[in-house]
Parts: C-alpha cells; sequence; structure tokens
C-alpha cells in the first residue's frame, strides 16, 4: 500500500479506481432510511397485537422483502396473505420514501466521480422495488445506475451472494473485480461472500454494530466525504 495513502476515505478511493465496478446496498448505505423501519415494524405489529422484539431487526437484517414477509406471516401468525402484508408495508413507507428520505453525506459526490471516471455503478437491495423506485425517482440519483437489482429477483437474500453475483453478471464483471458498499454485517457478509472488496459504511442504525461490521469487511468510513478529503 502505499504509504502517502493515509486516511481509510484515501484507500477506499484508490481502492475504487482499480475496480470494474462499484455495488451498492441502498437502505442505510446509499440513502438514509433505516430510522423509519423500526417505527414502521411498531406500528404494523401493534396493528396485530403484538409487542416490538427487541431482536427484530437483527433477525431480518438482509432477508429479501418477501422473504421478511414470510418471517413475519410464520413468527407473529399474521393471518393476511404475503402478498396483503408487502402491500401494507409498502403503503406504509412509500410516501416516507418519496418525501422524507434523504441521499447520506456526501454519496452524490462519489456517484458523480464514478460517473466521470467511467466506473459502472449497480445496486443490490433487499428491499421491494415500488419503495426503491420511488426513493431513486425522489433523490434524481438513478441516471448513476447501469444495474437496480432487488433480493426478490434471487433465489436467496443476504447473507448468501445471490444479489451481489447477480448484479455483476448483469454489469458484465468478474465479481472479484467489483466493490461492493454495504451498512449491516449481512450485507458485508454476502459481498464477501461474492469474492468482492467490501467497504462498510457507518450508519446510525448499526452504529452498536460497527466493530462487527469493521471485522467482517475490508474498509470502514464514517461517510462518504473521507473519500475526498486531501
Amino acid at each position: 500500500m502505499d504509504g502517502r495513502i493515509r486516511s481509510s476515505g484515501q484507500r477506499v478511493r484508490q481502492e475504487i479506481s482499480k475496480r470494474d465496478a462499484v455495488i451498492f446496498d441502498l437502505d442505510g448505505t446509499l440513502v438514509d432510511s433505516m430510522w423509519m423501519w423500526k417505527a414502521i415494524d411498531m406500528e404494523y405489529l401493534g396493528r396485530h397485537g403484538h409487542e416490538y422484539p427487541p431482536l427484530l431487526q437483527k433477525n431480518i437484517e438482509g432477508m429479501s422483502f418477501s422473504e421478511t414477509a414470510v418471517y413475519f406471516k410464520r413468527e407473529f401468525k399474521i393471518e393476511d396473505s404475503l402478498e396483503k402484508i408487502k402491500e401494507t408495508w409498502v403503503e406504509m413507507s412509500i410516501e416516507k420514501y418519496r418525501t422524507e428520505v434523504p441521499l447520506k453525506d456526501g454519496a452524490g459526490r462519489l456517484l458523480e466521480f464514478l460517473k466521470e471516471s467511467g466506473i459502472p455503478a449497480g445496486i443490490a437491495t433487499s428491499n421491494g422495488r415500488e419503495m426503491v423506485d420511488a426513493v431513486l425517482d425522489s433523490l434524481g440519483i438513478r441516471k448513476y445506475f447501469q444495474v437496480i437489482a432487488t433480493a426478490c429477483e434471487v433465489a436467496a437474500g443476504k447473507p448468501a451472494p445471490d444479489i451481489y453475483l447477480h448484479v455483476a453478471g448483469r454489469l458484465s464483471v468478474d465479481p472479484k473485480r467489483c466493490m461492493v458498499f454495504e451498512d449491516v454485517p449481512a450485507g458485508i457478509a454476502a459481498g464477501k461472500a461474492a469474492g468482492m472488496a467490501v467497504c462498510a459504511v457507518e450508519d446510525q442504525f448499526s452504529a452498536h454494530m460497527r466493530e462487527e461490521k469493521k471485522k467482517l469487511a475490508d474498509y470502514f468510513i464514517e461517510g462518504y466525504e473521507e473519500l475526498f478529503e486531501i
């Protein structure tokens, strides 16, 4: 490693320049949205007469939107169909994605850097397509991505590598030539299992898992601004 590359952000930026593609998780990684899901889950479970279990978010971490619906139906004996469960979550979250979810600080600068550098970018998210479309369009960032995929399109959600391998395949890039940005351990593990370099991104929601994230990932940054510090 070049001794002049001193900060973690500079090392990550140097690593990006060596890669053929960069793939991002969405919630908690590119956009600041994790804050709303605990509130939505608490309200949803309350409607069905259940308390919010303290380990719920850890238990569903990395699951696809469909897998999460299966989990809720099984664990909480929800009578609604899986499609109805998902429809309700979309109704509860879609307006927040359109109006209240911001791009994480510095993320736009990184996306512009990738575009200017000719490095393809993809999204590999566990979220549902309707919410993904809503936030990408509201923030005006769809133009930066050559591939946008959800875990519902593959056999297994994170920590399985399926979604990352799927996106790399659609980008026509060797997985070993990709770099991943992720915010939670399950996603980091998925990227590593796909043979990709992984940079963990700090997020308030997963701050208590910081040490676990650092151990799993190749790199760790507090925020994207670090990539452009001199």
